[in-house]
């Protein structure tokens, strides 16, 4: 019997490095502004479910690569603080697609631009941490493979309100994303590309 097939999704949220253990330098400037980000990319996820949107989690392995996604997940979700809140709220489901990255962005050395052709993608949903690192050099990759992405400002954090404002500013302006925050209302489609919807 083979495995199952993913999904179709013309358009796919994409969770980058969200479960998080935040142990590293700087981390402590991060994690209040992770777990806002959390709650509102929990309150976006359920709403792209619900009306079909699949779900890529991209997270970094943090080096060890003996262990898989599912045992990070659990290792977070019996953290205290911001990282066990986050792992409970964006806790992934059955029906979830998970990775593990090596570098920043999750297209790098991955298997991500493979799974978003099976599942039939034109446009991405770009959430995580942080905002001027890994979900930045994401939206670059997106770009450069011509996905329009939306990166919700209340979706994504970084450790200073000055670096999350650069990177929204180079994301709108640079790589062309929406970058509205979750509860906007959408705007008027413009075509942007041969992915276009």
């Amino acid at each position: 019997m083979g495995a199952p097939r993913l999904p179709r999704s013309p358009r796919v949220l994409l969770l980058v490095d969200f479960i998080n253990p935040l142990n590293f330098p700087g981390a402590e400037s991060l994690a209040d502004a992770a777990l806002e980000a959390a709650h509102a990319t929990a309150a976006l996820k359920e709403k792209l479910t619900r009306s079909g949107v699949a779900t890529i989690y991209a997270n970094d392995n943090y080096g060890v690569w003996q262990s898989d996604f599912h045992s990070l997940v659990s290792t977070c979700v019996g953290m205290d603080g911001p990282p066990g809140e986050i792992a409970k709220l964006l806790y992934p489901q059955a029906e979830d697609v998970t990775i593990l990255k090596p570098r920043h962005s999750a297209f790098f050395a991955s298997p991500l631009e493979l799974l978003l052709t099976e599942m039939e993608a034109r446009e991405l949903v770009i959430c995580g941490l942080a905002s001027d690192m890994c979900v930045q050099l994401t939206a670059a990759e997106a770009f450069m493979r011509e996905y329009p992405c939306w990166v919700p400002s209340d979706c994504h954090a970084a450790e200073s309100r000055e670096a999350k404002q650069s990177a929204i500013a180079h994301m709108e302006g640079v790589l062309k994303c929406d970058v509205r925050p979750s509860t906007a209302p959408a705007p008027r489609r413009k075509s942007r590309g041969r992915r276009d919807l």
